[in-house]
């Protein structure tokens, strides 16, 4: 994965992912016992100056750095998120958007839309499924946008293959290309965030689609083997079934019951599993476990963070196991402030955080 720098501009490199194999497995991995009480103001100030050393003092460039570490800032960061291109700077969105070159960004006019290629293994491209489109429906969400499901607006326009098109042919194109049995993380989020809940559509192939059939696809799929221990499986159907319940005004049914009943069984895994210090384990949906790694504490905590800052509702997100993983959190951004840090790691705990500041520190 290539880093984002630090402020002392450390050496950009790429390194290989350490997370699979760094874990200290039969470390003592619980839920905490009662522990002095954290001051929330401090915390909330903290994770404002967390935030803004990672938005402001870890400049992302797109010489060096590819699309998917710039996606994943757009991602945490919104719309605004700078990025140094051609000599000056930017906003990484609007680079991208507008044709801008990045390694890794590749967008073709397809049969119905827009095609975004997957680079499976890539450290630069499009690793999923609709991963670009699933981050740009939640990109803005964690700026306050929560209550409208977030996202830029359909109608943004986008240059792919020296064509003008919009966001909306990215997703029309999604539509078309779903199968049975793949992985739609990302597709999820994307229908969630910008169709109802009912809605319902031909594929390519003449199958009949629907939103709720692709909540369920999601939902029977196994969790702990998915990307980033399921992290973003878990995400995916957080975003769904929080559509679900704005769209309706009551708890959900049918396959959105599902998809919150397989939260709330991984998400209370984590809290089991999550360590004494607050951090959470790093296989955190399928048993205790601690890494010597910093970085793998700091993907596996980030991660598990970004989904309770979404899926919890205020009474939850208040309890102390989620306080106690906050200021952890935020510790170990603190503890890595001057050396680079993998992007992924990275801005997935800045999005969590972002995401909890709205709703905790009520701040926009």
């Amino acid at each position: 994965m290539i880093y984002a720098g630090s402020p002392r501009k450390v050496p950009l490199v790429s390194p290989p992912l350490v997370l699979a194999a760094a874990v200290a497995v039969g470390c003592a991995g619980h839920a905490p016992g009662p522990s002095a009480p954290i001051d929330r103001a401090g915390l909330c100030r903290r994770i404002d100056a967390a935030l803004t050393h990672a938005r402001d003092s870890r400049r992302l460039d797109a010489a060096v750095q590819g699309a998917w570490q710039i996606v994943h800032g757009i991602l945490a960061f919104g719309p605004e998120f700078p990025l140094d291109a051609r000599g000056g700077e930017t906003t990484a969105l609007e680079h991208l958007l507008g044709g801008g070159r990045a390694t890794g960004w590749k967008l073709r006019p397809g049969s119905v839309g827009v095609v975004a290629e997957v680079d499976p293994g890539s450290t630069m491209g499009q690793g999923h499924p609709d991963q670009w489109l699933g981050y740009l429906s939640q990109c803005g969400v964690a700026r306050g946008a929560t209550a409208a499901g977030g996202g830029i607006p359909l109608d943004t326009p986008l240059e792919a293959g020296g064509r003008r098109s919009t966001v909306a042919d990215l997703l029309k194109q999604a539509q078309h290309d779903i199968r049975p049995g793949q992985e739609a993380t990302w597709t999820l989020m994307a229908l969630s965030a910008w169709l109802p809940p009912d809605a319902a559509w031909t594929a390519g192939d003449g199958e009949r689609w629907t939103t709720e059939r692709v909540v369920a696809m999601e939902a029977e799929a196994d969790v702990p083997s998915a990307a980033c221990g399921g992290a973003h499986r878990l995400y995916g159907l957080a975003t769904a079934v929080a559509a679900h319940r704005r769209a309706t005004g009551g708890e959900p049914t049918g396959a959105w019951a599902d998809a919150a009943a397989v939260i709330e069984h991984h998400l209370e895994r984590a809290r089991r599993f999550q360590q004494a210090d607050g951090s959470f384990a790093v296989r955190p949906f399928e048993r205790p476990g601690t890494s010597p790694d910093v970085f793998a504490r700091l993907s596996a905590t980030g991660h598990v963070f970004e989904v309770l800052a979404l899926a919890l509702d205020d009474e939850r997100l208040d309890e102390p196991w989620v306080t106690r993983a906050a200021d952890r959190l935020v510790t170990l951004l603190e503890d890595t402030a001057d050396v680079d840090v993998e992007c992924g790691a990275l801005y997935h705990a800045a999005h969590g955080l972002a995401l909890y500041r709205v709703r905790v520190c009520r701040e926009p």
